[in-house]
């Protein structure tokens, strides 16, 4: 048998030359079996490395308690939790059961959760990877098999399914329309590590509309961070520039919340600001928010359809699936600089 495959209960059987029922007898303690088969069962799980269903089920798709791994950067973050519904949703009608592990953004306890869920011998693995993480450990599964999707950012070190937001054209909207409302300097507010997959995309997102507007990059315009208080603090520096922005793009929805925050402490009303990613009550906001809205439940929805139609059998190439983003105007985003004359009805990026 080679290493590279997970040895199964029919590998046992045969190592044992007895069937696989009565394999599953032994494991699972159900009905008789000679003492001198259970010894021998138990040897040959112990020789070839079996690692016995802890969840006392099969892997075939549907069967009871079958159940499917969901590895997420922050259990806080309302982008994820509505991640994880779209994914219960579409996997829950097939009887299978969604598990739920926090990696707290930490790749090493991303590698400990997938280690729980392997050991689990979940029929499918979905993770959204932490920043510095480092996914060639995983092959020697999907050589094996085992169905794994990458959502929001793709895999480092390996070749999978993922599913990704239009994070690169949605930000290139989002500013364009910036742009378009006579903005020339404007602000970026991200996330960090600037090696972050979905940050990275939406700055170069930012880059190509400056550049497609003959507008130079001031890499003084450029602050992070990662939670709601950071990104406030980023906001208020930004502001104290000697050449200060008129606009601001907020590269996620703590992003976001922080210069909505620092804005509302400062009394500006004069700063147009465009998010990515939709918050909730955006709209009851003075001014309400404009944002790039991301679709996180079909996201979800798009990776379970992956792992399903892998469960049942397709073995095609890695698929790479990119969600669109929709631009939604509300008034935060059409502000005019200072001074500046409002543009013609109907200024628009379009779509996300």
């Amino acid at each position: 048998m080679s290493r590279m495959r997970r040895p199964t209960m029919t590998d046992v059987a045969r190592e044992v030359g007895v069937t696989a029922k009565t394999v599953s007898r032994v494991l699972n303690d159900e009905g008789p079996v000679a003492v001198e088969t259970r010894e021998r069962v138990l040897a040959a799980v112990m020789r070839l490395g079996y690692q016995p269903n802890l969840m006392a089920r099969n892997t075939r798709v549907g069967a009871r308690d079958a159940a499917i791994g969901l590895v997420i950067p922050e259990m806080g973050n309302p982008f994820f939790g509505t991640v994880a519904g779209g994914v219960e949703s579409a996997v829950r009608a097939r009887g299978l059961t969604l598990i739920v592990g926090s990696s707290d953004e930490t790749a090493g306890l991303e590698q400990s959760l997938i280690a729980t869920f392997l050991a689990r011998r979940v029929s499918a693995l979905m993770v959204v990877p932490a920043a510095g993480g480092d996914h060639r450990h995983l092959r020697s599964e999907r050589v094996a098999g085992l169905p794994i999707v990458f959502l929001d950012r793709p895999a480092a070190g390996l070749t999978a399914d993922c599913v990704v937001s239009a994070n690169r054209e949605g930000s290139r909207a989002g500013v364009a329309h910036l742009i378009g409302y006579g903005h020339r300097r404007i602000g970026f507010v991200g996330d960090v590590p600037a090696t972050l997959y979905t940050r990275r995309e939406r700055l170069q997102g930012y880059r190509d509309a400056l550049e497609a507007a003959g507008l130079p990059f001031d890499r003084s315009l450029v602050d992070t961070g990662h939670d709601m208080e950071a990104a406030a603090r980023a906001t208020l520096r930004l502001l104290a520039l000697a050449d200060p922005p008129t606009a601001l793009f907020a590269g996620n929805n703590f992003a976001s919340m922080g210069a909505v925050l620092a804005l509302a402490r400062a009394g500006r009303k004069d700063v147009a600001l465009v998010g990515f990613d939709d918050l909730p009550l955006a709209e009851v906001l003075d001014p309400p928010l404009t944002v790039v809205a991301q679709d996180p439940a079909a996201v979800g929805a798009a990776a379970a359809d992956l792992v399903l139609s892998r469960l049942d059998g397709d073995r095609s190439r890695a698929r790479r699936v990119v969600v669109p983003t929709r631009l939604l105007t509300r008034g935060s985003g059409e502000l005019p600089p200072p001074g500046a004359a409002p543009p013609a009805v109907g200024v628009s990026a379009g779509p996300g």
